[in-house]
């Protein structure tokens, strides 16, 4: 085991921003080669650090785990393989105080691979699961054992050939050494585990509302913004959006988040949290925006700056969307 793939149980979202520079610090203690992976996770190669400290990456995820809990009050939940893509499979079966190590050997890899759902493989998003289900390849075991031209017809050449290997347990990525982007977040917790789709849109409209305003208010733009659901069996998913041009507008982040919520394909899955974060940020007078002959978005913008100047005299929740008022 060489890669570790950690997830931080952080505090509300606010604090987290704050807190997870940090324990990709203690990370940096270990291995230079740490990866960040927002909002509350990392992957760190540890190849170099088994050989210096004499300990297997599993030994070394103990002690990471003690000393995050030590230094920082935080607890995580750490997978650990011969490679990224096998080390965040792990980390969805692991559990605070467990380290999920992937059983060395191709055949036990493969052993490991088999049984689980064709969606459970990173890259692999609703619409490909759906193609592949459709035609009986429903878990790893049968994508593996399926011709590679078959794969490749149902799901193109590239993609096909890359399931396939991924499916067999071949692993090509790699851990690229980053820093936290500048970034912020919003995080929308439900009291239970919510199954209503109006709910979790509602929460998606509030929290990219959220976003806007400070945006705004920092005089920032965002031209990436982040999803993450959090189930109540402790997993989660994240996908990303690239924004058509960098924007502070509510409505565009609220579109985008619906976007992104949409190609998800849930289906009465039992939803602890939403998290939404706007990445890749910059100065609000240095991006390009294109101008429009629709009436109703200038007006819609002219109504949001408004609202911005009623929320900072009043507060945040004097000017709320009718979605909300309920």
């Amino acid at each position: 085991m060489t890669i570790l793939c950690v997830r931080f149980q952080l505090p509300p979202m606010r604090e987290a921003e704050a807190a997870l520079p940090g324990l990709l610090g203690l990370l940096e203690e270990f291995t230079p080669v740490v990866e960040a992976l927002p909002p509350d996770g990392a992957l760190a190669d540890l190849r170099g650090a088994e050989r210096y400290f004499g300990r297997s990456a599993v030994e070394l995820a103990s002690v990471i785990r003690v000393r995050a809990l030590a230094l920082h009050g935080v607890d995580c939940v750490i997978g650990a393989g011969p490679g990224p893509m096998l080390a965040r499979m792990a980390l969805r079966d692991a559990r605070p105080g467990l380290t999920r190590a992937v059983p060395e050997g191709e055949d036990r890899v493969r052993e490991f691979l088999a049984e689980k759902p064709v969606v459970a493989l990173p890259g692999v998003g609703a619409a490909t699961a759906r193609t592949l289900c459709d035609y009986g390849l429903d878990t790893l075991g049968r994508v593996a054992a399926a011709p590679l031209s078959t794969l490749q017809r149902l799901v193109g050449a590239k993609t096909g050939r890359e399931l396939h290997e991924k499916a067999n347990g071949v692993d090509r990525g790699r851990v690229v050494p980053n820093a936290v982007s500048r970034s912020l977040a919003a995080e929308r917790p439900f009291e239970r585990d919510e199954l209503d789709p109006d709910r979790h849109r509602r929460a998606l409209l509030s929290a990219a509302g959220e976003l806007g305003a400070r945006l705004r208010a920092l005089e920032k733009v965002c031209r990436t913004l982040t999803l993450t659901v959090r189930y109540a069996d402790r997993s989660s998913t994240t996908r990303s959006r690239t924004l058509g041009e960098p924007t502070a507008h509510s409505a565009a982040l609220t579109r985008t988040a619906y976007g992104l919520y949409e190609a998800l394909g849930l289906q009465r899955a039992r939803v602890r949290a939403i998290v939404l974060r706007a990445e890749a940020l910059g100065p609000a007078d240095q991006a390009s925006h294109q101008l429009s002959f629709d009436p109703v978005d200038e007006k819609v913008r002219r109504i949001e700056e408004v609202a911005d100047r009623v929320r900072a005299k009043f507060g945040p929740g004097a000017v709320i969307p009718g979605a909300l008022a309920a």
